[in-house]
């Protein structure tokens, strides 16, 4: 414990460890707080940078000194320490808008409801392919502030989640892409689904004509939502159905590549990631790749090669012809309808944790056609099973990842599906979503 400081850093995981290792480089002084226990690998690197820190509380007064605040994006705008510093009208910022005040690459910023891990890493992929320094930050892997840190990168693919959007400010994507919008996250903007969309519109804020769009024209309310922009920047859509404009869209069984005069294709069969939804996120990753400036060649072979990220869509098994699907990072009604869309056996589904206001009867349709029996896994399954009672025709509930694995194997036949898509985040019974398909895997392994 020390005297307040200038800036103040709310929350010590990787966001906001990550910002106090650039704050300190940058001989800025700083101080952590955070309400629970610090991981021990993040309180070892905060000592052995010698940042002040404290855990398991905020000491009265915290905020008298802040000039700014970094909050980390776990921590909502009603956060009592939030609303105390805004009426005492402290800046309050997110990790990204920090770092993007010392970076000077390109920047490739991805966002949606859907997709965003599996196409910011596609994208990773695709620059590393073509010879590019780049690095993978944001929402997933390091944290852009540590990584702004710790290298000197060409450029980076950054995925965005709405509550990092949301305190950004000044910082500008060069390369923005808004993949879809679908309900998600609602118990944080006050059950306003136009609140949320919102948010996710704040990846292009501040792009000139030198910058570039990428965006999904099939996605109804993100079409809605670019209706009223007014855009200078550069504009490239990703379709399915409409043909023609700059971007990417779908022809026959050929992914047409336009951009800047310029046009190659493949068909979706060469795709490693297959689905209609990873469709979209193939175009879009090959559209900004692209723009970056690779060779076609080099694009089409990453799309090509890629290998799917853990916890999307991940094949664990197949026991006794049962197969064993990881899909823990679908905590949305959407993603978990993409993953029941895309199998073609008959699923026992896997799903439940923290309900976050989910309609869950916009999976009638994929549910009745495709699964034969639900596990749900939670502490609390009232609401989902209530939802499917007399939809699905095999309803039993699960308190643990074994026992939900277990009841799924007993249930299952020969060409069967198994698969873990929760629709809901996992804060209940895991520490977040991987450590929920961690323990699914374990669980599968262990039969």
């Amino acid at each position: 414990m020390t005297a307040n400081p200038k800036i103040l850093i709310l929350g010590a995981a990787e966001s906001g460890v990550g910002a106090a290792l650039l704050a300190k480089s940058r001989g800025i002084e700083v101080f952590v707080s955070d309400n629970a226990c610090i991981k021990e690998k993040y309180r070892n690197e905060l000592t052995d940078a010698n940042i002040l820190f404290e855990e398991g509380g905020h000491h009265a007064g915290l905020t008298d000194e802040a000039t700014e605040i970094i909050k980390s994006p776990g921590i909502p705008e009603s956060a009592p320490l939030v609303v105390a510093a805004r009426k005492k009208g402290i800046p309050v910022i997110s990790e990204i808008e920090f770092a993007g005040r010392f970076n000077h690459a390109k920047t490739i910023c991805v966002t949606g409801s859907n997709g965003k891990t599996t196409t910011t890493t596609l994208i990773w992929h695709i620059l590393k392919g073509g010879g590019i320094n780049a690095a993978l930050s944001g929402n997933v892997g390091n944290s852009f502030a540590r990584q702004v840190t710790l290298g000197s990168y060409d450029c980076y693919a950054l995925e965005l989640s709405s509550f990092q959007l949301d305190g950004m400010f000044t910082f500008r994507a060069g390369i923005a892409i808004l993949l879809n919008i679908t309900p998600d996250h609602l118990d944080r903007y006050d059950n306003d689904l136009g609140k949320y969309a919102a948010s996710k519109m704040r990846i292009i804020q501040n792009q000139t004509s030198d910058d570039a769009f990428i965006w999904c024209m099939d996605d109804p309310l993100s079409a809605e939502m670019v209706a009223k922009q007014k855009l200078n920047q550069r504009i490239y859509g990703i379709s399915l159905f409409q043909k023609g404009h700059e971007g990417a869209y779908l022809e026959d069984n050929n992914i047409i590549f336009n951009i800047n005069g310029e046009t190659f294709s493949m068909t979706i069969e060469e795709l490693a990631l297959q689905g209609k939804h990873n469709i979209y996120n193939s175009m879009a990753a090959g559209v900004a790749a692209k723009l970056i400036g690779l060779r076609k060649d080099t694009i089409r072979q990453c799309l090509s090669d890629f290998q799917n990220i853990e916890h999307r869509l991940e094949h664990v098994s197949n026991i006794h012809g049962i197969e064993f699907i990881n899909d823990s990072k679908a905590t949305n009604i959407n993603s978990a309808w993409w993953a029941l869309e895309s199998q073609n056996k008959p699923v026992i589904w896997i799903a439940g944790g923290v309900d976050k206001g989910n309609d869950y009867t916009k999976l009638y349709d994929v549910v009745k056609s495709k699964v034969k029996a639900l596990v749900c896994l939670g502490t609390d399954n009232s609401s989902l099973i209530e939802a499917f009672r007399g939809v699905i025709p095999v309803i039993v509930e699960a308190g643990s990842a074994a026992e939900a694995v277990n009841s799924a194997y007993l249930l299952a036949k020969k060409n069967d599906v198994v698969l873990l898509s929760p629709a809901c985040a996992s804060f209940d019974l895991f520490e977040n979503y991987e450590d929920r398909g961690k323990q699914f895997k374990e669980a599968v392994k262990a039969l």
